[in-house]
């Protein structure tokens, strides 16, 4: 379709349109939104100069209620659902930027007594907002204006005429106040950026119906009004209503005050705002449909008004804009395009105690917090103490995590490693999970050990005393096992720590025939009858062969200790990690040894430190 030559403030140059797009599109914070048929996408410049994108697939308008396609009805529904949509994208722009801020007192007590997000009420608040100012700027202050005027002037509205010539001066007082909103808002330094993006919106869609390569330098040419925009919508609004409120609403009701005729009318033309909406959403329709001298001259204050609304882009404004078109165009040809979302930050305090909170329920460890959201953030654990944000896509990675664990899953087996002393240690089904006294045993066993030591780790299970001792010493380590799955795991343990240790599939003793300066063990040592008492996350998840220690819970200590005699170099060393009130029997099993008992960090007898006689 060839387009018309307009006046010199429409259009900066005459050129050709040579197809016809139905995508739309509305600036937000740094962005610009485009919106098809099927499918919408926002993309906005970041703090670090980097176009992020965020895009989804919409429910096309057949798909919709029947409602959706019937005319008048149609334009306000479709209104409403834009302006909702449209707060919840200069929203989501907006979070882009986000301060890495602490949730207010108010905030943690709407999530944790209503469950609520602030994000949900702000969005709903700001509707609500929006809707209120605009009744009072564009319904009632038109209205008091008016009635003021009409009062000053002892004005007599018994007749029609009068009376229609009265809500003509308040149509018109109506539109000056529109007009002066817009004006003043291009006053404010921010909001003259995001009409600056309303003009890379504008030239973007020209450039492609101008069927011009999409780049920065082609839609540089093209001009920042278009005759789709929201802002030729609004004003063609105002005219209607201005149109409609001169012949409905506009008599007074006999036997009723001056104040309760004023509302009367007032709640009249609240209720005609759909019909004013679905009227002007269809002589916009019908506009779009042809171009004649009759069409632009009802354009023409709209496009004029974009002078107002739309600001001349950079460069850089440009290319966002083109971003976000291109997403959409493409989407709408190949409906396997992935969807898209930004990777904004949350405030990290205000997650870790929702995540605190839910953890309550099966009884974990705060710290099990930590863990999850620096394993999820890629950073140690000691670093979380420096951060104040979350990125949304490692908050995704830690709910998954958590979502496990409020189901009775260890959290190192729903991770599949944990940090061992210094040491990343792979953790499968045929493994016992390492526990921390754990490592208070290898730091006895390391304080022991001297330079080319011979170290048996007995029971090695996952290999992870094995492996730390080989990694923090010059010791020549060995570690036995029963369980062949469990020396696959422990052959995984060395390989990921680059560490030499030589694994024997042994039953204890059996197949060992050399002699060590240490052993150490950390065999089963849970009583078989209290087993079934165990917390659900150890019984049904850590491997029997590992936990099950007998009738007292001793049995593998009594076999360890009548053999490891003869399996110690002179003045060498037993080592055992055993179960709380396990310390003094063991002890009196080891007749051959000079033997300690030391305790854990938690103040129980939990180490058996036995040096073989002379």
């Amino acid at each position: 379709m060839q387009e018309k030559k307009l006046a010199p403030f429409f259009q900066k140059e005459i050129v050709l349109r040579k197809k016809c797009t139905s995508i739309g599109g509305q600036a937000v914070i740094e962005g610009v939104m485009m919106r098809g048929p099927k499918s919408i996408a926002t993309a906005v410049r970041d703090e670090k100069g980097n176009i992020v994108v965020e895009s989804n697939y919409l429910t096309p308008i057949e798909k919709k209620n029947v409602m959706f396609r019937t005319p008048i009805v149609r334009g306000f529904l479709n209104f409403g659902s834009s302006m909702v949509s449209g707060m919840k994208t200069l929203l989501r722009s907006g979070e882009v930027f986000g301060e890495d801020a602490e949730p207010s007192k108010f905030e943690t007590w709407l999530a944790k007594k209503f469950g609520v997000d602030l994000y949900d009420v702000v969005m709903t608040f700001s509707v609500i907002l929006g809707v209120a100012l605009s009744l009072f700027l564009f319904f009632f202050l038109p209205q008091a204006i008016t009635s003021f005027i009409q009062s000053v002037a002892h004005i007599n509205i018994s007749n029609i005429g009068i009376q229609i010539g009265m809500n003509f001066l308040e149509g018109f007082i109506r539109i000056l106040i529109f007009v002066v909103y817009i004006w003043l808002t291009t006053l404010m330094p921010d909001v003259k950026r995001t009409y600056m993006y309303h003009g890379a919106e504008h030239k973007t869609i020209s450039c492609y119906e101008h069927d011009l390569e999409m780049t920065v330098e082609n839609a540089k040419k093209m001009t920042t009004v278009h005759d789709r925009c929201g802002t030729t919508f609004m004003f063609i609004v105002m005219v209607v209503s201005v149109l409609v409120f001169s012949v409905v609403g506009w008599q007074d009701f006999e036997g009723v005050g001056k104040f309760l005729n004023s509302l009367i009318r007032f709640a009249i033309r609240i209720a005609l705002i759909p019909v004013v909406a679905g009227v002007s959403y269809e002589i916009l329709k019908l506009m779009a449909k042809y171009d004649n001298w009759l069409v632009r001259i009802l354009k023409a204050p709209g496009l004029l008004l974009q002078r107002l609304t739309t600001k001349e882009p950079t460069d850089d404004m440009l290319e966002v804009a083109i971003v976000a078109f291109k997403t959409v165009l493409q989407m709408e040809e190949d409906p396997n395009t992935p969807v898209q979302r930004f990777d904004v930050k949350k405030p990290l305090k205000k997650v870790k105690a929702e995540f605190e909170e839910k953890l309550k329920a099966v009884n974990a460890d705060s710290s099990e917090v930590e863990w999850i959201l620096s394993i999820s953030m890629g950073i140690k654990r000691s670093e979380l103490a420096l951060k104040n944000s979350i990125c949304e896509s490692e908050l995704e990675k830690a709910k998954k995590l958590l979502d496990e664990r409020l189901q009775g899953k260890p959290l190192w087996r729903i991770v599949g490693d944990i940090d061992f002393y210094n040491c990343k240690i792979i953790i499968s089904d045929d493994v016992l999970s390492p526990r921390p006294e754990t490592e208070e045993l290898c730091e006895i066993a390391l304080n022991l050990i001297k330079d080319e030591d011979k170290v048996l780790d007995l029971c090695t299970g996952s290999g992870c005393i094995a492996v730390a001792i080989a990694k923090n010493s010059k010791a020549k380590v060995s570690a036995s096992d029963v369980s062949k799955k469990a020396l696959e795991t422990a052959l995984k343990n060395v390989n990921e720590n680059q560490v030499s240790v030589e694994l024997i599939e042994s039953d204890l003793f059996e197949e060992i025939n050399q002699k060590y300066n240490i052993i150490i063990s950390n065999p089963p040592y849970i009583p078989t009858k209290e087993i079934d008492s165990l917390d659900k996350e150890v019984k049904n998840y850590d491997p029997m062969i590992s936990l099950d220690g007998g009738e007292d819970g001793l049995k593998f200590y009594r076999l360890i200790a009548s053999n490891a005699a003869s399996h110690l170099e002179k003045d060498g060393y037993l080592l055992f990690e055993c179960g709380e009130n396990q310390a003094q029997a063991i002890k009196d099993m080891l007749i051959d040894f000079d033997v300690e008992i030391k305790k854990d960090f938690s103040g129980i007898d939990r180490f058996i430190v036995a040096k073989l006689k002379g």
